[in-house]
């Protein structure tokens, strides 16, 4: 093992802070500032310092050997694009304002890359023109770019970050699913040489389009991402993926005629459901929403709200927004507060699986102060398409085998995607089979977020000391504290110089002026794995060795902890 290089923080461009920044809304957030591992630059995007730089390279390190062990090759393309591939693929205009816009000085439009499907899928055009050239997997770790209305959360959610983008391509479903079975299990074996607790859900493609979809989850409180899992069996979803069938209701002959009742100032559920005596789930709620500009109408059971992102990923690539005032001038058929869907005209109404037919309702009778009850699903109106879109709730029933849900709040590293033909189709992408005939080429795409993996190992190993690194991303192997003067810091010199022959990664505290109790804090808020002081019995040649993440402590001979670290 080649000698390491010694880091001395007395040279090291690491300032620590005592208190919290202002700003910081998480741990991740909070720690990465305080220990000296990055700075913001500006609104969601950051400087890495050199710690945090180690520890974004040890993340890379990881990626790019298990992308290298599965055959794929690394290549990088530029991050800034030209418009006319995102024209072509429909997404200049479909992620609207997440896209970095430029001109040129001749007036060219360009983007800042927010991912390379169409920019991947021309280079293999430019390169592989028969079935023998395939298949073939590229990926890329690179800077991406996307205009986030709330950048927040320190490095989780940036307007700049680091990501490793692989696409693979192949002329074949059955080598498509290999590359992603392949690309699946590589996934699985970099977070587990991170270190990092994840989970594996089912997902929804969005904008990237294509069918399969795997979300790849950090359990964490930080997490902006919330997934269901079942405990009883393996089922596991991000909860914009979480679909119910459930089964419709017989129209049985008897059911009362709809009637039509007073009900004055009663626009809210909960208003309704008091005037009339009844439990909000026996209220069908109807949301008015722009599809593409098109007013839709959304029903669902009074006691579950709309989830408007799950219902636009079912609507992708349309574009979702709520109604306005301005929405219902010239509309005296759509009544606020008193929307019911018998008798709804140019309105197409969606609705979710529990408006099943047969099903009877309390709703708006599309007049002010009026509502209508016994409204029946199939008799007195129809739905024009079933989507699952309210928000998933603890215990709702599992999919696959009916226990109750919970859910649970985490941090989205990688995701990936059988894209199949969409940008293929887009781009033309053929290649010559083995009957001599064109065939059209299948891909799949699959990211992970490497500067985010970063805050999520943060958010998963930190304690209330500060920072914790699993050893293969953290910044040094062993951080040797020099706690005094002359005798600690010459032990110390001597220690770090014998590891650093061992071939270890080493950070010696040589700063002078400052108090043992602060070189040590200090040590527990970088978090590097071990600890290795040399204080008041360096003149008997014994040190303290320190495991960071367990905390224990040991007072060992330095030959013998030596030995211990390098073992």
């Amino acid at each position: 093992m080649s000698t390491q290089h010694v880091q001395r923080m007395s040279r090291l461009m690491a300032k620590t802070l005592r208190e919290d920044p202002a700003d910081a809304e998480t741990l991740s957030h909070r720690l990465l500032v305080r220990a000296g591992y990055v700075r913001r630059s500006s609104a969601g995007v950051w400087t890495w310092l050199p710690l945090g730089k180690r520890v974004l390279d040890n993340v890379s390190r990881v990626v790019r050997e298990e992308m290298d062990a599965i055959g794929a090759q690394e290549v990088l393309l530029p991050a800034l694009l030209p418009k006319e591939p995102y024209e072509v693929s429909g997404r200049w205009s479909e992620y609207g304002d997440l896209l970095f816009r430029l001109k040129d000085r001749k007036g060219a439009d360009y983007l800042l890359g927010p991912t390379h499907e169409e920019i991947f899928t021309l280079v293999v055009k430019d390169q592989c023109t028969s079935y023998k050239d395939l298949p073939v997997m590229l990926y890329q770790i690179q800077t991406k770019y996307r205009d986030e209305a709330r950048p927040r959360s320190g490095v989780l959610r940036g307007r700049e970050f680091q990501m490793k983008d692989s696409y693979s391509f192949d002329v074949s479903d059955e080598g498509l699913e290999e590359s992603y079975r392949l690309h699946r299990e590589a996934y699985v074996r970099i977070f587990e040489r991170l270190g990092l607790d994840h989970r594996i859900v089912s997902a929804v493609s969005g904008a990237m389009g294509g069918s399969a979809s795997e979300e790849f989850l950090a359990p964490a409180e930080a997490g902006e991402d919330t997934f269901v899992d079942c405990p009883l069996c393996e089922y596991a979803a991000n909860t914009e993926a979480v679909t119910f069938a459930l089964a419709p209701v017989a129209v049985p002959a008897g059911h009362p005629a709809l009637e039509e009742v007073d009900t004055p100032d009663t626009p809210t559920i909960e208003t309704l459901a008091a005037h009339l005596g009844v439990p909000a789930s026996a209220t069908l709620k109807n949301l008015l929403v722009k599809v593409d500009g098109e007013i839709t109408a959304v029903g669902v059971p009074g006691d579950r709200e709309v989830d408007l992102g799950k219902l636009g990923e079912h609507l992708a690539p349309a574009v979702v927004e709520l109604v306005t005032a301005e929405d219902f001038e010239g509309r005296p058929d759509l009544v606020r507060g008193y929307v019911g869907p018998q008798g709804l005209e140019k309105v197409r109404y969606l609705a979710d699986p529990r408006v099943a037919p047969g099903t009877s309702w309390v709703t708006g009778a599309n007049r002010p102060d009026t509502h209508a009850r016994n409204v029946v699903c199939g008799r007195d109106f129809e739905v024009d398409r079933y989507l699952d879109v309210v928000v998933v709730e603890p215990g709702d029933p599992c999919p696959s085998c009916g226990t109750g849900l919970k859910l649970d709040r985490a941090i989205e590293i990688g995701h990936i995607f059988q894209l199949g033909r969409k940008y293929a189709d887009a781009f033309g992408l053929d290649v010559l089979g083995r009957e001599g005939k064109p065939v059209r080429v299948t891909m799949g795409s699959y990211g992970i977020g490497v500067s985010r993996a970063v805050a999520a190992l943060a958010e998963q190993t930190a304690d209330e000391r500060g920072l914790c690194w699993p050893a293969a991303v953290a910044p040094a192997d062993v951080h040797v504290v020099a706690a005094g003067k002359a005798v600690p810091l010459a032990l110390a010199e001597e220690a770090a110089t014998a590891l650093a022959a061992a071939g270890l990664r080493v950070l010696l505290d040589d700063r002078p002026g400052l108090s043992p109790g602060v070189k040590l804090t200090d040590a527990e808020l970088i978090g590097v794995p071990w600890i290795l002081v040399a204080g008041r019995r360096s003149a008997d040649g014994v040190v303290e060795l320190q495991h960071r993440a367990s905390g224990t402590r040991e007072e060992l001979p330095m030959a013998e902890a030596l030995a211990r670290l390098t073992s």
